[in-house]
């Protein structure tokens, strides 16, 4: 293992919940073991980038009812694939080349999972959204 991926697996959180067991798939143990880790450590700049995308478009996000906003997050991610691949490549960027050779060998189903658990992260962070209206204005 290089000095680059030790510092990058030394720098990221610990989750209880995200255990490891050989009952799992491949894809389950690298979604609890290199995906939701990072995503978590990616969480403020998630925020701030979503920020940015909603201030792209004209802050429309702000007008929206709470059932439309949580549409706006998934249509986000799911259908601008540019703003998806910008997710992507954030969470990939902190892979090692160990969890990247894994990454492309099923990177498909893991860009799915990936999504899911960044979509999960901004919408359980919909209030910090929603408090930026002020400061947008």
């Amino acid at each position: 293992m290089t000095q680059r991926s030790k510092d990058l697996i030394s720098i990221r959180p610990t989750i209880a919940t995200a255990l490891v067991n050989d009952d799992m798939t491949s894809d389950e143990r690298f979604q609890n073991a290199t995906l939701r880790p990072i995503v978590k450590m990616q969480n403020e700049l998630f925020i701030e980038v979503f920020k940015n995308y909603i201030k792209k478009r004209k802050n429309v996000f702000y007008e929206l009812q709470l059932p439309k906003q949580l549409a706006y997050i998934e249509n986000a991610i799911n259908k601008d694939m540019k703003f998806r691949n910008s997710l992507k490549g954030m969470v990939i960027g902190q892979f090692t080349a160990e969890e990247y050779a894994l990454y492309i060998q099923n990177s498909s189903a893991l860009n799915k999972r990936m999504m899911n658990i960044t979509k999960e992260r901004l919408i359980s962070n919909i209030q910090l959204f929603n408090g930026a209206f002020a400061e947008a204005i």
